[in-house]
């Protein structure tokens, strides 16, 4: 996790963002232990309240549980990462053809764009 936050958004929202990308990724796999607040907070270079305030921002959106004594864990409920990954690709491609069609894109022009392009990544992973 790198420690480089930008000034649009509440650097506990950021922090929250990445641990979700790192689930989505595999990274952080359900049933996994997150890192202590204090050990995240110095990881990432942040106030171990800022910590504290994303881990109760991802328990309140269910994607990770406090068990008191324990820790915190990445949620087992494949349900609720599922949501979550089709929200986050969602998202992504919201933003992404928001983009396209401010510059003047059609919806056609888009599709054929994204086949040529996943038709060349596809020749270069092969």
């Amino acid at each position: 996790m790198a420690d480089i936050f930008h000034s649009s958004q509440p650097i506990y929202q950021q922090l929250a963002e990445r641990m979700k990308k790192q689930i989505i990724r595999g990274e952080l796999a359900p049933g996994d232990k997150l890192p202590s607040v204090r050990e995240t907070g110095i990881k990432v270079n942040v106030n171990p309240n800022t910590v504290q305030r994303t881990y109760r921002e991802l328990e309140s959106m269910h994607i990770v549980e406090s068990r008191r004594g324990q820790g915190t864990f990445v949620t087992e409920d494949n349900k609720v990462l599922e949501t979550i990954r089709e929200e986050m690709k969602t998202e992504l491609m919201s933003s992404f053809f928001k983009g396209m069609h401010e510059m003047g894109y059609t919806n056609e022009e888009i599709k054929h764009g994204l086949i040529d392009f996943l038709n060349e990544k596809g020749e270069q992973d092969a």
